[in-house]
């Protein structure tokens, strides 16, 4: 699936790698590592909810019809359960409603030892593209 330039995005910056992409599922892995560190040396939490906003938009855009709508995050919540200082963090998100204005995804970002670092809740909005 080709999207985008991924280098030339917060996806490639992060070093995000979309690893699943289905109906009622998507998969990414993102490093932690210095562009995902807090001054602290954690996984940033902001950089954990562009993770889970990223799977849920990605999730939402492959069930539109891409060339008339696009799909972008309206709102999210986010829950930092563990902390985190190296390694790899996978989101699994799923979908809680698929609406024709809106979706609910469910993210879980968890460890390789898939422990919780973070649970979040993304409301995705689906608006028509403006004609030009």
């Amino acid at each position: 699936m080709k999207l985008y330039d991924r280098e030339e995005t917060m996806i490639g910056t992060l070093g995000i790698e979309i690893v699943e992409a289905k109906d009622d599922k998507v998969v990414a892995t993102m490093p932690v590592h210095a562009a995902t560190r807090q001054p602290f040396g954690l996984l940033h939490g902001g950089a954990s909810v562009a993770l889970a906003e990223t799977v849920a938009s990605i999730g939402s855009w492959q069930q539109i019809d891409q060339e008339k709508q696009m799909a972008f995050g309206l709102e999210i919540n986010a829950n930092h359960i563990q902390s985190k200082s190296e390694g790899i963090v996978t989101a699994i998100a799923s979908p809680l409603h698929k609406g024709r204005t809106t979706m609910v995804w469910q993210i879980d970002i968890v460890d390789e030892e898939n422990q919780y670092i973070s649970v979040c809740r993304c409301t995705v909005a689906i608006r028509n593209k403006k004609k030009s």
